[in-house]
């Protein structure tokens, strides 16, 4: 009987979606991965690009992205120009979620593979999840 439930717990652990967070704000980070977690999701996180791509690199392959662009060393815009030409996430949702809220960092997120872009300032940790669940259904 309880070998039973385990598999099933192993079955819906395999089942949920992984959301992959970049950011160099452990605060941000730990607040969105909660959020996230307490809905469902499967998370794992990255303190900034450089970081995130070693484990992209590594084989890791998640179902969403969600991306800062101002981060040191690697900022996010260059992040999605890396993923672009090494094709590291063909099939996975990104999304950018920062505080540059300009109509040229917007555009040029989406020019290079930003399936939407969340100003951080403009939604809560609940309202992002949402919009991610909004996103995937798509």
């Amino acid at each position: 009987m309880k070998e039973n439930i385990k598999k099933e717990n192993m079955k819906q652990d395999e089942e949920k979606i992984t959301v992959f967070l970049i950011d160099d704000d452990e605060f941000l980070l730990d607040m969105y991965a909660l959020k996230f977690k307490s809905s469902g999701f499967k998370v794992e996180v990255a303190y900034g690009a450089k970081e995130a791509l070693d484990k992209l690199k590594k084989g890791f392959h998640p179902d969403v992205v969600l991306l800062d662009i101002v981060m040191p060393k690697l900022d996010g815009f260059a992040f999605l120009e890396i993923l672009k030409k090494e094709k590291l996430l063909k099939d996975s949702l990104v999304i950018i979620l920062s505080n540059l809220g300009q109509k040229d960092d917007i555009e040029k997120g989406r020019l290079l593979g930003a399936a939407d872009y969340i100003v951080k300032a403009s939604f809560t940790p609940t309202e992002v999840v949402e919009k991610v669940k909004t996103l995937l259904k798509k």
